[in-house]
């Protein structure tokens, strides 16, 4: 479910990308009815049973989603690695953010399956 916190956060956002995140927000929430949404580390998080991902609004020249615990997730066509067990998806367009939705849904129903072992 989405929350008012996110919206407010989103509403007020001075960000390129503003409508890409938001398609891609609304991917994440509807990949399981339990996953939840905040407001941490300087951007809207998603959590299910811990900490999914958090989009990182710093980053002006894409939508970058901050995967905290990658490990175990498959690197398909949306992850790429990062240091410390992290991984990036970026997204520079909305032709992107299209193209590679089936994928992002994937990843997070990896992390689902991973919280419920």
């Amino acid at each position: 479910m989405s929350t008012k916190k996110v919206d407010d956060f989103l509403a007020k956002l001075d960000h390129p990308l503003k409508k890409e995140m938001g398609v891609l927000r609304d991917i994440i929430m509807k990949v399981h009815p339990e996953i939840t949404e905040d407001v941490k580390w300087g951007g809207p998080s998603f959590y299910y049973k811990g900490d999914i991902a958090t989009f990182s609004p710093r980053v002006k020249d894409a939508v970058a989603l901050v995967f905290h615990q990658a490990e175990g997730l498959n690197n398909n066509e949306v992850l790429e690695s990062a240091s410390k067990g992290k991984a990036y998806a970026k997204f520079k367009n909305m032709a992107e953010v299209e193209a590679r939705s089936k994928g992002l849904q994937e990843v997070i129903e990896q992390w689902i399956k991973l919280m419920d072992k």
